[in-house]
């Protein structure tokens, strides 16, 4: 009953990937060999995330969770890089989303089937290209 839309886009909030995962599946799926991504949110947070992208060369900023910063506050070692500045430019992916839920259909998720809704999610994002 639930679907989470994970989306790559460009600098002006155009989709260039839809992945669609079930609900109840963990974010970190998503960082499957031919999949990155370079600015996540918490939950892409965890210590196996970040050595996945770094095996694979992918500069990353994702914000550690409180719990993380708790636990390595007694500890010393190089603290992990994270730049407010390219955190920000995440707000992109965000616009973008909220430019797909402008359709009806993607916001209540009328849709039963996966494929169907997947296909509602590409057919807006072809008319969010097209300036629709």
């Amino acid at each position: 009953m639930t679907t989470k839309v994970h989306l790559a886009c460009d600098g002006q909030g155009r989709p260039l990937s839809v992945v669609l995962t079930p609900g109840q599946r963990h974010d970190s799926t998503q960082l499957e060999p031919g999949r990155g991504t370079r600015i996540g949110d918490k939950g892409y947070s965890y210590d196996r995330c970040q050595q996945a992208l770094r095996r694979r060369g992918i500069p990353h900023t994702i914000p550690e969770r409180a719990d993380q910063r708790a636990r390595r506050a007694g500890r010393p070692g190089r603290n992990p890089t994270f730049s407010k500045a390219v955190y920000r430019r995440r707000n992109v992916v965000e616009r973008g989303i909220n430019r797909l839920k402008q359709w009806r259909g993607i916001a209540t998720r009328y849709d039963k089937r996966g494929v169907n809704y997947r296909a509602m999610v590409v057919v807006a994002s072809l008319m969010i290209w097209l300036g629709q």
